[in-house]
């Protein structure tokens, strides 16, 4: 039985009709029924994928009434089922949007969050504070690219290099600098604690203006809320240690030999780690420790200075 079907209660027993405004509608049942909080947005997303179509030109669709064909409409209905049994938007649509960004993503990588916008913006305002005309920063674990890839395209005149440990998720992120990113970008296939002291004669250790770190930071005995992230984001993404802050110590450590004095270190973080982050980069010997909120209003990263 599909997921479709087994939702009779919460849904039509009939089929909708086959235009775009009836299975806009039964797709927002479906969806909410299912516990996806913005239903409408989801389902508008789905018949654009399908249908090539921006989100605006699926509302045009609505307005008129106009038709699907039986294989578009198999094809919405298809999608429908997966996002309904919570499998992420982005892994459907093998996109995910950041700032001005389109992402290629999929099973094996962490999917990039609007939050995280907020911690680019960071580390590019960042760079552009770099008096020298060849501002150079790191991101400690890429994942898909998205901060560093923003930080490159953004602020061209810079030297960004990104590092990833995960074979799955390099070959995401390697693809999306491929696409969208210049020559200032390197990727590096590394370890982040690893992250080699030079890379092709360039020297990195000490002379590094920005470190972003969008690490893992779950506490281990933490369960994600959304199932989305409970089931599809990798655990290695996901998962600190004990307290959630252990990658967050190497990253303090790694950064520390990274950056010449003065440098400026961005990490994300939980809502409520704020002060502890702060504690944590003091008692390394960082200066300057200062927690941001995101655009929600809720702790999300901590700066400081070498």
């Amino acid at each position: 039985m599909t997921l479709l079907a087994s939702r009779t209660s919460h849904t039509p027993t009939m089929s909708p009709a086959r235009t775009v405004a009836a299975l806009r509608d039964h797709a927002v049942l479906v969806l909410s029924a299912a516990g996806i909080r913005h239903a409408e947005v989801d389902a508008e997303l789905l018949l654009g994928h399908v249908l090539g179509l921006s989100r605006g030109q699926v509302q045009a669709k609505v307005v008129t009434d106009a038709a699907l064909d039986a294989e578009q409409y198999l094809a919405v209905v298809e999608l429908i089922e997966r996002r309904a049994a919570r499998e992420p938007l982005q892994h459907i649509t093998g996109r995910a949007p950041f700032r001005s960004l389109e992402l290629a993503v999929g099973p094996g990588v962490f999917v990039p969050r609007p939050e995280t916008e907020s911690v680019a913006q960071l580390a590019i305002d960042a760079l552009l504070a770099v008096p020298s005309p060849t501002p150079r920063g790191i991101d400690l674990g890429t994942g898909s690219g998205a901060i560093a890839i923003a930080m490159a395209t953004e602020v061209p005149h810079a030297r960004v290099f990104a590092v990833e440990n995960s074979p799955r998720a390099f070959i995401w992120a390697r693809q999306n600098a491929r696409e969208l990113a210049g020559d200032n970008l390197r990727l590096i296939f590394a370890d982040l604690v690893d992250t080699p002291s030079e890379v092709d004669g360039e020297q990195l250790d000490g002379t590094l203006d920005v470190v972003v770190s969008n690490p893992p930071y779950i506490p281990l005995g933490a369960i994600p809320r959304d199932p989305e992230v409970r089931l599809h984001d990798p655990d290695v993404a996901l998962f600190g240690g004990p307290d959630g802050l252990d990658v967050v110590r190497a990253v303090s450590a790694r950064a520390a030999r990274l950056l010449h004095p003065g440098g400026v270190l961005i990490i994300e973080h939980g809502e409520l780690q704020g002060a502890a982050l702060r504690a944590l980069l003091t008692a390394d010997g960082w200066r300057a420790t200062a927690t941001h909120r995101d655009l929600l209003g809720r702790d999300r990263t901590t700066t400081a200075l070498r």
